[in-house]
């Protein structure tokens, strides 16, 4: 719930996501990033993080944004070891 909320995001869904390392333990702080797949709780999800990438997504050259997920993740293989 938020007291102001921008109109070009009404109707769009906010999530915290956090960043995670190759060993998938969580790094960083998390960052506010915009769900344009319906992610939920506890996905692995692919999040674009780059301003002008984010709003192109949208159409909006005004919408404030600089994260968005773009993917949820059913599988991460690194080195040809599956991690996730």
């Amino acid at each position: 719930m938020s007291t102001h909320k921008n109109e070009r995001l009404t109707g769009k869904k906010l999530l915290l996501v956090r960043r995670l390392a190759l060993d998938m333990q969580p790094e960083g702080a998390e960052v506010i990033a915009l769900d344009v797949v319906d992610a939920g709780v506890g996905d692995h999800v692919l999040v674009v993080q780059e301003g002008s990438s984010a709003r192109k997504i949208f159409d909006d050259p005004w919408i404030p944004v600089q994260a968005v997920i773009v993917g949820v993740l059913d599988r991460v293989d690194i080195g040809g070891r599956r991690v996730l």
